[in-house]
């Protein structure tokens, strides 16, 4: 009887192992009955195997006692169950537990015994059967071993009765054919061999599609032979031809880069086809034309550099690109900047024939309709349309670099002038070529202009400054036809053209309008360069304007402080009737035609010219201006930097001419309000924004006001050959008219080029410049008052007519017939003055503008004078009043002789003033009132002399009272 352990262990193994070492119904057994081993196999006795198959047990407390078997026992046959058992046994022993557990274990192993039996009888039929089939087995096999010794037997006789000659002819038949096609695939193989010379030959020919298409045969008909070891050899080497190919086929394409040759690009875009790689040959393409751009302008600058350094031993060669735009020298720049332009056209220009070939050729393949080449020549369009922007981005950050590279701000003008239109004539290149704004040349050029302008305008208002300084204010002797639109610097504004089309090219495109409706990829597509026409600027730099009698063009800019002094040299000149080019009046209406073709010779209109008057100093500013728009004309970012500054050059040149002929406190404070409110609010603009008060100062070297100072300039001075003081020359009169006529001419030449200043100013920016007009160029002829006031109070003694009045008896009795001596006194003293006027015109012509003001003055102040004379008066009769307006109206009837000036002015001053003596007492009251235009003491004696007989002491002192009334605002 085995032990429950060791069984259960057994049981578990055999049921449910499927790689036993042994069977466990071993075949031995089917000869006999299976059950007669049960009992063999489960280690039982068949009496205690017949005791647990009539034991009747239920199914689940079986499988109960079974799952409570300890998991130990069902491990492995090295399993000690005894040892197990033993060490599970307590210290002390009991009887009855151990007894009670050898019961546990006996059912424990009933249970397991029944069970295997159990299953044993279960599988008993299958069993019988499988044994069945092993015995048909042996059978078959018995009958196939007769079936093959048979077969062998058979095979030996065939052999033996089949005629060997019979399949050696059929053998050496078969060999025949296959050495036939190895003789025709060896000849194949001998002209493979051959081809790579051919191949070789039409590479050196650049016979690109062909080389590829004989390769591609070759490497077909080597796929074919591929079974030979030879052909495997030559299928490498033709891989590695192609290959080669390929390499020298991107070459060829890098060089169409430069310079586009159609065969040329033909050829290598239809081998990239043959190849099945147009879509690459596009990809290529584009990093071909982005490393001709790097390669070129490095090798241009390269040059140039290296040139200037001449053995210098810096490595140029491994500097950046940017870093190498740094050593440009000021005289290689502008050479180097014409030659990189020229050399990145070239580049475009390759790029923009080589989008018209793609064009054309697709024209030419709509037939085809593959979707394979639909697609290509979808891609390649969007690839060369997408292409145009990355070039140009390219174009423009290289010379962006370039221009960032030096600084210009020490340039010469015409230098500048240069490389602006250098680089306009690019942006229109950039804009023709993808429609580009050119956002980052406009923002590069727009950098080094402002900071170029800023010290450009700076040193122009210093120069200015020395002009005005040493300037004689004499006359400059231009043609009596002289116009701005005369000199070269405005040339630019009577062409029609794009904007961004430089100035050096305008007389070339206005020659050829034809060309002028083509693009420059149109004008240059087969030969050219838009960038080969710099050096025909100094051509076009020729002028004529100055008279006979005058300088050069050239000697002009050269010595513009040179006196005119010659009579003779002015007399020739100013010898024609006199048109008034200032202000296109017509004579008052009082004068009629007959009076003015019946003028005097002290009329100050006849003998002229109408030649314009200007001093050298005003050309140059003329000429300045027109430098300044031509920079503004190309560089529209800048217009409103540059208009300020030219509006600053007219601010100080007209703040100059009021500093030396306007200023003088004691004459602009007569009341008869010769400055403005208007003018007077721009000159005080002008000095606080532009004048550099403290220049002279003792502050002038105050660090905290330097940056407000660096912008402004010191106030001009009179030059000392200015004399101002003679009375022979009417205080200056020559010098006052030159200057203030031209001032009045220059503010005429800027209102002229006002339209054009507008187009150019940005909308958000035109308030400035019509106020600029409005509140100064306007007020130019303004000055005219207070500068000729002070010739005009100087030129005639009208202290000494007051003295001539002071002595005259006016409390007469009865009335005279005849005008006092003082009134001749003044009429000659006009007199006088005309004469000097009269020789004053002789050098100068004196418009009549001009004339009528000087006239103006002096009968205005000479009127005052008779107010102020009569207001002296102590007593006075009505006979003495209507003597004061005799001598008054012998003073008019002489005067109207001497000037065409109509009306008379203030002639309702005196005249009112002397009719004042008749009012009545509350008249008086009202003519106070409304007569406001009369001095406090004026209006005192008409009460205290006329009134005082006929009114009280209280109506005097209520009229002095308002009198007073009205006098006191103004204190």
């Amino acid at each position: 009887m085995i032990s429950v352990p060791f069984f259960v262990f057994f049981l578990k193994e055999k049921l449910n192992s499927k790689s036993s070492r042994r069977p466990l119904f071993p075949a031995a057994a089917a000869i006999s009955p299976p059950t007669d081993s049960i009992h063999d196999v489960i280690g039982l006795t068949r009496e205690e195997l017949r005791e647990l198959r009539e034991q009747p047990i239920d199914p689940q407390a079986e499988q109960e006692i079974i799952d409570s078997i300890e998991e130990v026992y069902f491990s492995n046959d090295s399993f000690d169950m005894v040892q197990h058992e033993l060490e599970k046994l307590p210290p002390e022993l009991n009887l009855q537990e151990l007894e009670e557990y050898r019961d546990k274990l006996k059912r424990q192993q009933a249970a397991v015994s029944k069970k295997v039996a159990d299953l044993i009888l279960e599988k008993q039929p299958a069993y019988v059967k499988e044994l069945e089939r092993v015995t048909a087995l042996q059978t078959n096999l018995q009958l196939a071993a007769v079936i093959c010794t048979n077969a062998r037997r058979q095979l030996s006789v065939a052999k033996e009765g089949f005629t060997e000659a019979s399949l050696g002819l059929l053998a050496n038949q078969r060999r025949r054919q296959l050495l036939t096609g190895l003789l025709k695939s060896l000849r194949t193989i001998k002209t493979l061999q051959r081809t790579d010379v051919r191949l070789s030959e039409m590479l050196e020919e650049e016979d690109y599609p062909g080389a590829i298409q004989l390769c591609l045969e070759c490497q077909k008909a080597a796929s074919t032979f591929k079974h030979y070891s030879c052909i495997s050899e030559l299928n490498s080497k033709l891989q590695d031809t192609l290959e080669q190919i390929e390499e020298q086929l991107d070459v060829a394409l890098s060089k169409t880069c430069k310079h586009f040759d159609v065969s040329h690009y033909t050829k290598v875009q239809l081998a990239y086809t043959l190849l099945g790689k147009t879509q690459t040959a596009m990809d290529q393409l584009h990093m071909h034309f982005t490393q001709a751009i790097h390669n070129t302008v490095f090798q241009v600058v390269l040059g140039y550099v290296e040139l200037c350094a001449g053995n210098a031993d810096t490595k140029f060669q491994k500097m950046q690109y940017k870093d190498l735009c740094t050593h440009i020298t000021p005289d290689s720049y502008i050479p180097c900047l014409t030659d990189l332009c020229k050399a990145l056209w070239e580049v475009m220009l390759s790029y923009h024939r080589t989008m018209q070939w793609h064009e054309e050729h697709d024209k030419q393949e709509t037939i085809s309709t593959s979707d394979e080449s639909v697609v290509d020549r979808s891609y390649v369009k969007k690839k060369l349309e997408h292409g145009l922007t990355r070039i140009w981005q390219d174009v423009q950050l290289k010379v962006k670099a370039y221009i960032l590279g030096t600084d210009m701000s020490h340039f010469k003008y015409d230098d500048f002038i240069v490389v602006l239109d250098v680089i306009s004539r690019l942006m229109q290149v950039g804009e023709e070529f993808c429609g580009s704004k050119s956002e980052v040349l406009q923002e590069s050029i727009k950098r080094q202009s402002v900071n170029y302008f800023k010290n450009y305008h700076r040193a122009r208002l210093e120069e200015l400054r020395m002009f005005l300084e040493n300037e004689t204010w004499e006359l400059c002797p231009v043609k009596s036809n002289f116009n701005i639109s005369q000199l070269h610097e405005f040339k630019f504004m009577g062409q029609c053209r794009s904007p961004s089309v430089s100035p050096s090219k305008q007389v070339v495109s206005s020659t050829s309008p034809a060309q002028e409706e083509l693009s420059l990829f149109q004008q240059y597509l087969q030969e050219g360069n838009p960038f080969e026409m710099q050096a025909e600027r100094k051509e076009e730099e020729t002028e004529d304007v100055l008279a006979s009698n005058g300088y050069e063009s050239d000697e002009l800019e050269k010595s513009v402080y040179q006196d005119y002094d010659s009579d003779s040299d002015v007399a020739e000149e100013l010898k024609q009737d006199y048109v008034d080019e200032q202000t296109g009046d017509v004579p008052l209406k009082s004068a009629s035609r007959e009076t003015i073709r019946s003028k005097k010779k002290s009329d100050c209109n006849l003998n002229k010219t109408n030649a314009p008057i200007l001093t050298n100093t005003t050309l140059n500013v003329i000429r300045l201006v027109g430098k300044y728009m031509q920079m503004m004309n190309i560089l529209k970012p800048i217009a409103f930097d540059v208009i300020h500054c030219v509006s600053q050059l007219f601010d100080y040149y007209l703040y100059a001419v009021y500093t030396f002929f306007g200023r003088n406190d004691m004459y602009e404070s007569s009341g008869l309000g010769l400055i403005s409110s208007r003018l007077r609010t721009t000159l005080n603009r002008i000095q606080e924004s532009l004048i550099d008060m403290e220049a002279v100062g003792e502050n002038a070297g105050v660090h905290s006001a330097a940056e407000d100072r660096k912008e402004k300039v010191p106030s001009p001075h009179l030059s000392q050959m200015v004399v101002l003081t003679n009375s022979g020359t009417l205080y200056g009169l020559a010098q006052r008219v030159v200057a203030t006529e031209s001032l009045v001419f220059l503010a005429e030449q800027f209102e002229s080029l006002q339209s054009h200043l507008d187009t150019m100013m940005p909308a958000a920016k035109k308030p400035f410049l019509q106020q600029f007009y409005s509140q100064t160029v306007s007020t130019a002829s303004e000055l005219r008052k207070p500068i000729y006031w002070i010739v005009a109070a100087k030129a005639i003694d009208y202290e000494q007519m007051l003295l001539l009045m002071a002595g005259v008896k006016w409390d007469i009795r009865e009335i005279m017939s005849q005008h006092n001596v003082y009134v001749d006194v003044l009429l000659k003293e006009f007199e006088q003055f005309n004469k000097r006027l009269e020789e004053v015109s002789r050098h100068v012509r004196i418009p009549l503008p001009v004339s009528n003001v000087l006239w103006e003055h002096c009968i205005r102040l000479a009127n005052r004078t008779l107010v102020e004379g009569y207001a002296n008066v102590k007593k006075c009769s009505n006979e003495g009043r209507a003597l004061m307006q005799l001598d008054f109206q012998q003073f008019l009837m002489k005067l109207e002789k001497l000037t065409d000036l109509r009306p008379i002015p203030d002639k309702e001053f005196v005249e009112t003033y002397i009719k004042a003596y008749y009012l009545t007492e509350n008249d008086m009251e009202q003519f106070i009132k409304n007569h406001r235009e009369y001095s406090m003491k004026q209006l005192a004696n008409l009460v205290n002399v006329c009134l005082g007989s006929h009114i009280n002491k209280k109506a005097r002192q209520k009229l002095l009272a308002a009198i007073d009334d009205i006098d006191r605002p103004k204190r």
